[in-house]
């Protein structure tokens, strides 16, 4: 493989540009990241950063971590593809962060000692629900890892000609290596830079953008030539709207991503941080989808729909436009990034291994298998993205039937205690195989809108014909011993002493709040 140094003409930058910039942000992230991971002295501060994360990180983080290069990237090609409904399509997803904003509050006040999502359903909902939840969780973290490592891939090589090959490993390279040195204090102190610098570098684009661009002239071309992309009632941008709601609401409910963000910020901070995170985000698609929408107008020949939002912003506005534009993009890139591999690996040791490690790990043990998964991951993600066999909508959507399928057992395991193990099991199961049926067969924008109304009736009849009565206390403990872990039992059910109860007050020792929903 060569690397070349000189630009070519369909290249902004010139190639030794891309690499200084690289090796520059490679160097300064690692840097960061040991800086901000010296703190992590025992594994709660390497896999949720002490629990004592506050408003300013907390959103910071939240972010960061929202505007991946999907926003940046996904957004523009849906505004391409779907015209004003794409971009408004993908603003969507910020509803999620609203609604995770009280559910990570409860998280928190639930279980204050818990580290993963699939923690929480093994001990609510037992093996039943556990193995079809961690199967979804594990897809939709490694098509996220690839969706990104691609991303990076992508991008690079549009502004600058450097090889997919290479800018992909750097990026997943230098991702892998700095949330090795610090784990979730790394993740979260560089992704507080990384956000700034993101909403920063958005705002400067859009303005140099719309300076140089006549909304007028980009309305004309869309209605004489692209009259479908102002249609309000473009029957795939519709489906796509919809869908992409959908699949925002399952993404973040199930992901460990957020999740351990909720178990690492301090008591009452999650509400706050996430809610203020959806509005700080929600602009963000808007603007980038603009510069998809601009395409036509400005003439600018795009071979790969995905790249459409760097490759108009960076032709536009030239070299100085480039390099913002890369900053930006790799800096939302590794915010993802380090955040997936940081929560999946908490995720294979506490949810993979511990369960059924012969003897209980130590600390250090722990954290060391958390260092070889972080590896593990990085290793497997840049594995598949190496050939690059498809876009980034392609490799993200495919998930969405299996995410969509989670939002019921989620937020009915949370607040309902007749939320029984048969009607979470099933309610995923039957709502990731129609979903994924609709995605081949159908269209791909419906995967997730099938699979989370199929999930929601499966879910709500067998809650209805198969009820329990979950005592939500026994979720605030301490885990108990390997043979009586609630995670090893069959139902998930309460005790006959405790079934039919209200459920316990709380003191100020974490003990749950009465009040729950029957």
């Amino acid at each position: 493989m060569t690397f070349p140094l000189a630009a070519t003409p369909e290249t902004i930058l010139r190639p030794s540009s891309g690499y200084i910039l690289l090796a520059i942000f490679g160097i300064a992230w690692v840097a960061l990241g040991k800086w901000w991971g010296r703190r992590a002295q025992s594994y709660d501060g390497f896999a949720v950063a002490g629990r004592n994360v506050g408003l300013a990180l907390g959103t910071a983080t939240a972010v960061a971590t929202w505007i991946t290069s999907n926003t940046t990237m996904l957004a523009p090609q849906f505004a391409l593809q779907l015209g004003v409904w794409g971009s408004v399509a993908y603003s969507t997803a910020s509803f999620g962060l609203f609604a995770f904003a009280p559910m990570s509050g409860r998280i928190r006040t639930l279980m204050p000692q818990g580290y993963t999502a699939v923690e929480f359903v093994r001990r609510r909902y037992g093996r039943l629900g556990s193995i079809p939840f961690l199967i979804i969780s594990l897809f939709y973290a490694l098509t996220w890892l690839i969706s990104m490592a691609m991303a990076g891939g992508k991008l690079l090589n549009v502004l600058s000609g450097i090889p997919y090959e290479v800018g992909m490993t750097v990026v997943v390279g230098v991702c892998v290596l700095y949330t090795l040195f610090g784990g979730m204090y790394a993740v979260i102190g560089t992704d507080f830079i990384q956000s700034i610098i993101i909403l920063i570098g958005l705002v400067v684009v859009a303005v140099a953008v719309l300076m140089h661009v006549d909304m007028a002239d980009v309305h004309e071309t869309l209605r004489t030539e692209r009259p479908m992309l102002l249609s309000v009632l473009f029957p795939a941008a519709l489906m796509a709207l919809f869908n992409n709601m959908l699949f925002g609401f399952g993404e973040i409910f199930h992901s460990n991503v957020w999740w351990s963000r909720a178990f690492a910020m301090r008591d009452g901070v999650g509400p706050k941080a996430y809610a203020l995170g959806g509005l700080l985000w929600l602009p963000v698609p808007v603007v980038a989808g603009f510069l998809g929408l601009a395409a036509p107008a400005l003439g600018i020949g795009i071979s790969q729909p995905d790249t459409a939002g760097p490759l108009v912003a960076a032709t536009l506005l030239g070299t100085g436009g480039a390099l913002l534009v890369f900053v930006v993009v790799f800096c939302s890139l590794a915010s993802s990034i380090d955040s997936l591999l940081a929560a999946t690996s908490d995720l294979m040791v506490n949810d993979m291994i511990e369960p059924y490690a012969k003897k209980e790990l130590s600390d250090a043990a722990k954290r060391k298998l958390s260092m070889f998964s972080i590896v593990a991951l990085g290793v497997l993600s840049w594995a598949v993205a190496w050939g690059n066999n498809s876009t980034l909508a392609t490799v993200l959507f495919f998930a969405g039937p299996m995410v969509g399928s989670c939002i019921w057992p989620i937020v009915g395991g949370l607040y309902f205690r007749r939320a029984s193990p048969v009607a979470a099991c099933a309610a995923m199961v039957l709502g990731s195989v129609a979903g994924l049926i609709a995605y081949e067969l159908i269209f791909p924008f419906v995967g997730a809108l099938v699979g989370a109304a199929v999930s929601g009736i499966t879910f709500g009849v067998l809650m209805f014909l198969h009820p329990d009565q979950f005592d939500f206390a026994t979720l605030a403990g301490p885990k108990r011993p390997r043979g009586a872990d609630p995670q090893f039992a069959s139902a998930g059910t309460a005790s006959a002493e405790t079934a039919g109860k209200e459920t316990p007050g709380a003191d100020q020792s974490g003990t749950v709040q009465s009040g729950e929903i029957d």
